[in-house]
């Protein structure tokens, strides 16, 4: 992944696929808290798509899903969050 602006695209098509993916945007919602007019209003919001990656990566089936339906990498996911607000790896040392 080059950069941020190739994570936030990245980003921005799992909030697409989570749409058409049953009710995987209401669950990302109702955990959320955000309201879908909010959603809308903050697409391209990076710390909105952080959370969406989040929530993405917390199933193994979703994270298949997603790359099977985008011919994404596994790896994609994990490597855009990386890009974006909160997703550095803590350093413990």
């Amino acid at each position: 992944m080059r950069g941020r602006d190739q994570a936030e695209t990245v980003a921005l098509e799992a909030l697409g696929w989570m749409a058409g993916a049953g009710d995987l945007l209401g669950g990302f919602l109702a955990a959320s808290g955000i309201a879908p007019g909010e959603l809308r209003a903050r697409a391209g919001d990076p710390d909105l798509l952080a959370a969406v990656l989040d929530h993405l990566l917390t199933e193994d089936a979703w994270v298949a899903g997603f790359c099977a339906a985008t011919g994404h990498r596994p790896d994609a996911l994990q490597r855009a969050r990386a890009l974006l607000p909160g997703g550095a790896a803590p350093h413990w040392t």
